[in-house]
C-alpha cells in the first residue's frame, strides 16, 4: 500500500497580495486532512497523523466514487446554519460507531480536496501544482464527484483574492492560501503561504491570567441586548511592558461580578481550567481577532493585543453577538 508523504505546510504572511507566478486557494476553518484509497480500502488521517476514517462514515462511504490507487491532501469541514462550523467538525472528531453513523446525518462533513498526491497509482508530488491542479479539476470532472467531495476554489485573479476577503469571510471562511504555480509538493515544508483575514475590534477586561502587577492574558467581553456582560475571548500573551502598562487600568472586583462562579478553559478543547482574577468590567482594550467563531459566538483564537482604550466606555464597545446557533 503507498504510503502518504507527510503534509506539505505554509507560513504566515501579512499581506495576501497575490504576486505573479502564484495561484490563491480558499483558506477554510476545518481539519487538515490526507486521505488514501487501495484496492477498496480508506485511510483518511488528520495533519498528525491520527486516524480520522472512524469518525467520518460519509467520506468512507464516499471513497467509491474515486479511482482506486488515489491520494488526496485537503480539509474536512462541517456546514450549519449556512456557516463553518468548527465546533459540530470537533465532536465528530470524537465520535465512532453508533454515534459517529448518527452525527453524521445530523451534520454532514465534506472532504475539500486541494491537492492530489497520486492518481491511479502514479506519484505527482513532484509535478508543478499547475500541473496537480489541472489532474484534481479533471478527476472531479471525469468522476462527477458529488458529496461529501468537494473542490477547493482556485484562482490566480487578484479580483477574485478580495471577493474572497471581503465577502466569504461571512461564512467563516479564514483567509487565503497562496502557492507557486511551479512549485512541487514538499511534505513537511512550508512552502506554501498563509495569510488570515484580521479585524480590530473593542471589547471590556472582565478578567486577568498571571500576577497582578503584570497580567499575562486578559478576559475580554461584550455586553448582550439584556445588558450582560459576555465572555467573548482571551488575550494572546501580554508585552510585560504591555502587562504593566495596563495593570494600573485594572481595579480587582469585590463583589457582585458576572462572572462569579464562572470558569475558563485553557484552551480550545482543554479540560484545563484557568486561575483568573476577576476585575471591575470598566476598561476598555483594542484587540486583533480573525473571523473563527464558536457556536457561542465567541473568538476561537486567541486575541492579539493592540492597546487600551480607556477614552471608550464599555457601553459603547460592540454588542455581544452570539452568531446564528446563539
Amino acid at each position: 500500500m503507498w504510503i502518504l508523504p507527510e503534509p506539505m505546510l505554509a507560513q504566515p504572511v501579512p499581506d495576501p497580495t497575490l504576486p505573479l507566478g502564484w495561484a490563491a486557494e480558499v483558506k477554510w476553518d476545518g481539519f487538515r486532512a490526507m486521505l488514501s484509497l487501495d484496492a477498496g480500502q480508506l485511510v483518511l488521517r488528520s495533519r498528525n497523523g491520527t486516524p480520522l476514517t472512524p469518525s467520518f462514515p460519509e467520506v468512507r462511504s464516499g471513497a467509491v466514487q474515486l479511482p482506486d490507487a488515489t491520494s488526496l491532501d485537503g480539509e474536512i469541514v462541517v456546514w450549519e446554519d449556512g456557516r463553518l462550523a468548527f465546533e459540530r467538525l470537533q465532536e465528530r472528531l470524537q465520535r465512532r460507531g453508533a454515534r459517529a453513523a448518527a452525527l453524521a446525518a445530523q451534520w454532514p462533513a465534506h472532504f475539500v480536496a486541494f491537492d492530489v498526491l497520486r492518481l491511479r497509482g502514479i506519484d505527482t508530488t513532484r509535478w508543478p501544482y499547475r500541473r496537480r491542479r489541472a489532474v484534481l479539476e479533471g478527476l472531479f470532472a471525469e468522476q462527477h464527484l458529488t458529496a461529501p467531495w468537494a473542490l477547493c476554489p482556485s484562482t490566480t485573479d487578484p479580483a477574485t483574492v478580495r471577493e474572497w476577503l471581503t465577502t466569504w469571510t461571512a461564512v467563516g471562511v479564514e483567509g487565503v492560501v497562496l502557492k507557486r504555480l511551479e512549485g512541487v509538493y514538499e511534505p513537511g515544508v512550508r512552502g506554501w503561504q498563509k495569510y488570515k483575514v484580521r479585524m480590530t475590534e473593542d471589547a471590556v477586561v472582565g478578567a486577568y491570567t498571571g500576577p497582578a502587577a503584570a497580567p499575562r492574558t486578559l478576559l475580554l467581553g461584550r455586553y448582550d441586548s439584556d445588558g450582560r456582560l459576555r465572555y467573548t475571548g482571551r488575550s494572546t500573551t501580554l508585552p510585560t511592558a504591555a502587562g504593566r502598562a495596563v495593570a494600573a487600568l485594572l481595579t480587582l472586583s469585590r463583589e457582585g461580578h458576572p462572572w462569579t462562579g464562572w470558569t475558563f478553559s485553557a484552551g480550545w478543547g482543554s479540560r484545563e481550567k484557568l486561575s483568573v482574577n476577576l476585575v471591575v468590567p470598566d476598561l476598555v482594550v483594542e484587540v486583533g481577532v480573525d473571523v473563527a467563531r464558536d457556536a457561542a459566538g465567541r473568538w476561537r483564537h486567541p486575541a492579539r493585543w493592540h492597546r487600551p482604550r480607556p477614552d471608550v466606555a464599555p457601553a459603547d464597545t460592540p454588542p455581544f453577538d452570539p452568531g446564528p446557533a446563539g
